[in-house]
């Protein structure tokens, strides 16, 4: 499995959520719970955006939102970002 961060998006991670790459990669190591789709109209791709919440090794908690190609293997990310009281309430409700 791959990762892929576009630098548009690498850059915003850094600047806007001061997100890394290392701390992505954790969350993956780290997660416990399923992965939800965001079906929102706004937000819908094609495959489906997945996301989940996990801790990176310091404990810091974030909102992992990515694509996976099955074909490629490719995980694309799309955020990366410290999650709210409501998305951390759906998650521990829907993928716990």
């Amino acid at each position: 499995m791959g990762l892929f961060i576009s630098p548009k998006v690498r850059e915003k991670l850094r600047t806007k959520h001061n997100v890394t790459e290392a701390m992505i990669v954790q969350c993956f190591a780290n997660r416990s719970g399923r992965d939800l789709f965001d079906t929102r109209a706004q937000h819908v791709t094609d495959p489906l955006t997945r996301w989940f919440i996990a801790e990176t090794d310091y404990g810091v908690n974030l909102k992992i939102c990515y694509i996976f190609d099955p074909i490629t293997k490719i995980v694309d990310i799309k955020t990366a970002f410290p999650p709210n009281g409501v998305e951390l309430a759906i998650y521990k409700k829907h993928a716990s």
